[in-house]
């Protein structure tokens, strides 16, 4: 309060008389410091009401933000300007699978349940780049946006986690393990038939308590997400894609712009990893194949082998584990080839498995 008194005091008229229209009677100093405060206040101004280069649009939960803070590292790391106190917003958007947390998600709408509000933002304009888990990005787009960008992808794997068995094949006959994916579900009641599958939905801390809490003897999250968040001393086993095929672009982090942004576009090209952008592709073109939904058990994943080529595995499947059809597909490491082998692939599943078969 005595600051905001003291700088009123300067501004006010000094008490010297009759004033000119020119003001010559105030003193050369006291005009000078007048001149140098009134600056100094419009620079700070200024500061205060500048607006951030990028805001970045989110899902709230602790996984999401810690995408959310690699994203903004590597723009500050990438472009100086952005490393400026205030360049870079985080704004927290709570999407339609936040709110419903007490149904399956097959039940309530399949995909986009975790992106529809952060895309509108976007094209409302009151974010400039969405940052999504792409295994929740539908394979369409809403028109007007673009994904230009995917960052190294992390570990695909899955983790298996009990407070009472070392794996899977341990839990005794009726366990329950917790889990809301389909594609876990299928390929858990395939190879282990005698265990029951339950929905478990929130984030992973969420799921976490609730295991704690005896709700279930056993989850399965996606080891990403826990090295992301620090938390990989909680995993029991680690399991081999052999048995646990992980979801379309499971790992990876998408980011995307409007269709006519071409500064944001710009800023995403110079943190795009190609390698896990072409990876992604495939798996998303085998998926859009098979016009997969959270209603479908479906798993897939592309990968550079050593000597350059891309491998592909793709896996469909029935809810209770008793139809899973598998393929595979070899060849170059390039844009145009991984989309045609996942496409492929596609087809050649909803060919073997028949009629019906998706209706779930």
């Amino acid at each position: 309060m005595a600051g905001a008194i003291a700088m009123r005091s300067l501004f006010a008229t000094p008490n010297l008389g009759p004033t000119s229209s020119t003001g010559s009677h105030v003193p050369r100093r006291v005009r000078g410091s007048l001149v140098k405060i009134r600056a100094a206040i419009a620079v700070e101004q200024e500061t205060q009401a500048k607006v951030s280069l990028i805001r970045i649009g989110t899902r709230g939960s602790p996984l999401a933000l810690a995408q959310a803070y690699e994203t903004r590292d590597k723009l500050k790391a990438a472009h100086s300007e952005l490393a400026e106190e205030g360049a870079i917003e985080i704004i927290i958007i709570k999407t339609t699978g936040d709110k419903i947390l007490n149904q399956p998600l097959a039940d309530i709408g399949g995909k986009g349940l975790f992106t529809k509000e952060i895309d509108e933002a976007l094209l409302e304009g009151r974010i400039d780049i969405a940052v999504h888990s792409m295994k929740d990005v539908p394979t369409y787009l809403p028109e007007g946006t673009v994904l230009p960008c995917n960052l190294p992808r992390e570990d695909v794997r899955d983790a298996f986690i009990s407070l009472n068995a070392k794996s899977l094949s341990e839990l005794p006959a009726g366990s329950l393990v917790g889990s809301a994916s389909l594609r876990r579900q299928s390929q858990i009641l395939y190879r282990y038939p005698s265990l029951k599958v339950v929905n478990f939905r929130g984030n992973v801390q969420t799921r976490l308590k609730k295991l704690h809490e005896g709700e279930v003897q056993a989850t399965l999250l996606a080891l990403a997400g826990l090295k992301r968040l620090n938390m990989t001393d909680t995993v029991t086993a680690i399991l081999p894609i052999e048995d646990m095929l992980p979801a379309i672009a499971q790992g990876a982090i998408g980011i995307a712009c409007r269709s006519n942004d071409d500064k944001m576009a710009d800023y995403l090209s110079s943190l795009n990893h190609e390698e896990t952008r072409l990876a992604v592709t495939c798996e998303r073109a085998f998926l859009a194949t098979l016009d997969g939904s959270c209603r479908t058990p479906i798993a897939g994943y592309a990968f550079k082998s050593s000597d350059g080529n891309c491998l592909f595995r793709g896996l469909v499947a029935s809810p209770d584990g008793t139809r899973v059809l598998e393929t595979s597909r070899t060849g170059p490491y390039s844009l145009d080839e991984m989309v045609e082998m996942g496409k492929d692939a596609g087809k050649e599943l909803l060919s073997r498995a028949g009629p019906g078969f998706f209706d779930w």
